[in-house]
This record gives C-alpha cells, structure tokens and sequence, in this order.
C-alpha cells in the first residue's frame, strides 16, 4: 500500500464519520439530549476538518 492509497482511503473513512455525525446531530436535536448534541458536534468538527485538511493536502480520492 503506498502512502497516496493510504490518504484516498483516509479521506473516505474521515467522511464516512463526519457524515454519521452530522446525522448523530439532527437526531439529537430531535430528541434534545444535550450531551449527545456535545458529543456528535465535537465529532463533526474534528472529523470534518480532518476531512478536508486530508483532501487539501492529499488531493480527492479518485476511481480506478
């Protein structure tokens, strides 16, 4: 596996996440449990930033 593998594969587990989060969010705001909506946005900003620092640095991940 060569380190540009490594970052596209990084940039789609990191997106994965960020997406499962932002999800996370609405369905707390939904049911308004407060530490939940402090966990999930934690969550989506740190994933998210990863998300797009990885895509900055690393370029999207393209199909073979």
């Amino acid at each position: 596996m060569t380190k540009g593998d490594f970052h596209m594969m990084l940039v789609i587990i990191f997106g994965l996440v960020t997406i499962l989060a932002a999800l996370g969010i609405y369905r707390s705001l939904k049911k308004v449990n407060v530490l939940a909506i402090a966990f999930a946005g934690a969550t989506f900003l740190v994933f998210g930033w990863f998300t797009v620092m990885t895509i900055i640095y690393s370029g999207y991940p393209t199909a073979h």
